[in-house]
């Protein structure tokens, strides 16, 4: 606890030092790899955004971490997402590896099963349709449970159905 308020100007120039170098490589990483980098399409993509996140605080920080030690991490962390984005073309590799999307609500129906299987709320599923400006149950087409954790809802804006497409890997049930 005395360290608390201990001051040394090579312990900042360090700190500065190791966050500059570690800003710097995850700039030229990310323009390597792309912006996929920090996207959450999936849950893979979160898990490299915590993990980019902790190896830059902890070599920032962490005396017993060096600038080299997380330079080799963050590279390490990016080569992997950029493997698995390869990995996932792959209908496979892409079935282990993401979550698939669930509908919670076809039409005005709200799936009670879905909500469950998918661990949503009542409370939730409201707040996104008031997000979404649904007045009336009857102006939902569909509620999708993305495979990020977001939900998409679909207005009933016109009479035709959902294209196929939309709805492709949803599961229904």
């Amino acid at each position: 606890m005395e360290k608390w308020f201990v001051f040394s100007w090579d312990a900042l120039w360090g700190i500065a030092l190791c966050a500059l170098g570690i800003y710097i490589t995850v700039i030229i990483m990310t323009r390597i790899s792309g912006k996929r980098s920090f996207s959450k399409m999936s849950s893979f993509d979160f898990a490299m955004t915590v993990a980019v996140g902790s190896i830059i605080a902890t070599t920032v920080l962490s005396k017993s971490v060096s600038l080299q030690d997380g330079i080799v991490g963050v590279v390490s962390v990016y080569l992997l997402q950029i493997g698995a984005a390869f990995a996932r073309r792959n209908d496979f590799v892409k079935k282990m590896m993401d979550n698939q999307p669930l509908l919670l609500m076809d039409g005005p129906v709200i799936l009670e099963k879905n909500l469950r299987k998918g661990r949503v709320a009542k409370s939730d599923l409201r707040a996104k349709l008031r997000e979404a400006n649904i007045t009336e149950l009857s102006e939902v087409k569909a509620v999708v449970f993305e495979t990020t954790g977001d939900i998409s809802v679909l207005h009933k804006s016109h009479n035709r159905p959902v294209e196929p497409f939309l709805m492709k890997d949803v599961a229904l049930r």
